[in-house]
């Protein structure tokens, strides 16, 4: 309610200064004054790569690339925030203006490039709330001027590995040239087996954080069935499916034909149907994490029932507020009653 009143204020500021706003906001806030999260309800509890989640709604990466406000972000009713995505060294990203709002669309085009602090900022963040509860990922990249970007990918594990309650190996922003060509079969072999002995080396096989992979929607059949079989072999914690498109759908905005990635209402079917792919292509041997156009409860629900045992979002916060969270958890128990289930855990892949 109170976001639906400052809306209008904040679209008068550029995307990304606004993006800024509502991170110095949330930094600020004191917990009293934020809107209380939903009670845990045990129904919306999931256990993911021996993770237990309270509910299935996650923040995903690129809202709080520096690890600034993640307790914050739980406080709101995300049953799990994940940070980045975080390079080696600092870098500045791509030349602004680069983060677009479509609003007559309810989307967002970014081609940010990977813009964060680096990881000795990260890990300063991550080493002070040492202690706190709460499930945090993080969301792992490389340099866009390395010279071995496998390299960066094993040194961001062995660096994150012991704050991280997952990592996300993120091959597929389109910001970065060449980054999606990590997908390659054997390129993404190659890169899990570095990451897989790095994670190791930093935590010792016993209570390392899992590997989790973000994939990209714009994929060919033959490249879902290979990245499928890959991860099951690697035994990875989960499948992210999937990051922004380069794909542009039809759209009314006057940014429709800015470059970069585009991310939510519009990608809505393009992200479920590439979802109900790397299900059938795992046959449910791996968990899925439903990404891409979620903005409701609903959307939430379809996204459970084709597969994912958990959901992230993001863009949809940008015209619903922080408050969104708490929404979509609040509505999935009356779709499970509706629909008969007793736990999410029971409604996944259920289509």
């Amino acid at each position: 309610m109170v976001y639906s009143l400052l809306r209008p204020l904040v679209f008068r500021f550029d995307a990304e200064r606004a993006h800024g706003a509502s991170l110095a906001a949330l930094k600020a806030l004191p917990s009293s004054l934020m809107a209380s999260p939903p009670r845990p309800d045990p129904a919306l509890a999931m256990t993911v790569a021996g993770i237990a989640f309270p509910n299935p709604v996650g923040m995903a990466a690129g809202f709080d690339k520096n690890g600034e406000v993640p307790d914050a972000l739980l406080r709101c009713g995300f049953g799990f925030a994940e940070l980045g995505s975080v390079t080696p060294r600092p870098q500045e990203g791509n030349p602004k203006p680069r983060l677009f709002r479509l609003a007559e669309d309810h989307a967002v085009i970014n081609r940010m490039g990977f813009n964060n602090e680096g990881a000795a900022a990260v890990e300063a963040r991550m080493k002070a709330r040492a202690g706190r509860s709460g499930i945090v990922g993080i969301n792992i990249g490389a340099n866009k001027d390395s010279e071995d970007r496998v390299a960066d990918y094993a040194e961001m594990t062995r660096i994150m590995a012991p704050y991280a309650s997952y990592l996300a190996v993120n091959i597929s922003s389109p910001n970065t040239p060449g980054l999606r060509a990590l997908q390659d079969e054997s390129a993404l072999t190659g890169l899990l087996d570095a990451v897989l002995a790095a994670r190791g080396a930093a935590n010792g096989i016993e209570g390392a954080p899992p590997v989790f992979l973000k994939v990209a929607p714009d994929l060919e059949p033959a490249d879902i069935d290979a990245i499928a079989r890959i991860a099951i072999d690697k035994q990875l914690g989960a499948l992210m499916v999937s990051n922004t498109t380069i794909s542009r759908p039809a759209l009314a905005s006057k940014h429709r034909d800015e470059g970069g990635g585009l991310s939510g209402a519009p990608i809505k079917a393009l992200a479920l149907q590439r979802l109900r792919d790397f299900r059938r292509a795992t046959g449910g041997q791996i968990p899925l994490i439903g990404i891409g156009g979620i903005a409701t409860a609903e959307d939430a629900w379809e996204r459970i029932c084709a597969g994912a045992s958990l959901v992230q979002l993001y863009s949809a916060m940008v015209y619903e507020g922080p408050g969104i969270a708490a929404k979509v958890v609040r509505g999935l128990p009356k779709l499970m009653a509706r629909d008969g289930f007793s736990s999410i855990a029971e409604a996944v892949g259920s289509e």
